[in-house]
């Protein structure tokens, strides 16, 4: 489960498209199954929102098409609660941004999710990983030093 309220960004300019990079950032005092999930939540929405980013189909040798996957690759990343907070908030003037607040493994029913993120106010919003899609170099410098998740 999940919460995101800023639109994808758009660009003005018809210039060549820089390379792009996708990357999820996990909360790393989180134990694994916790950690798999969050990282799981914010893939299937960056999935979703950047449709482009799955290749093509793969065809095996006698021709059975399998689901084409992500070929520039999805580091999960470790960080602190704050250094979550403070890289979603650096990261939405750069690029998109998918973060999942703690409230979302804190229940199984969506709407009771959404009611307990409603009520708090923005700037006290937790987060259990933060996706970011968008130009290599930028997010690069965003999350340069951060470890593997492991």
């Amino acid at each position: 489960m999940l919460l995101q309220t800023e639109s994808l960004p758009l660009s003005d300019s018809p210039t060549a498209v820089e390379p792009q990079r996708c990357v999820i950032v996990v909360d790393e005092a989180l134990a694994s199954g916790k950690a798999s999930n969050a990282a799981a939540v914010v893939a299937f929405t960056l999935g979703q929102r950047h449709g482009h980013l799955v290749g093509a189909q793969l065809l095996d040798r006698e021709g059975v098409a399998h689901p084409g996957l992500i070929p520039i690759g999805i580091p999960v990343l470790k960080a602190t609660d704050r250094q979550l907070i403070d890289l979603r908030r650096k990261s939405i003037v750069h690029c998109d941004v998918v973060g999942f607040p703690v409230e979302g493994q804190t229940t199984t029913d969506y709407d009771a999710f959404l009611a307990a993120v409603r009520a708090l106010p923005g700037e006290s919003i937790r987060y259990l990983a933060v996706g970011l899609v968008g130009g290599k170099k930028k997010i690069g410098k965003l999350v340069g030093g951060f470890s593997l998740f492991s």
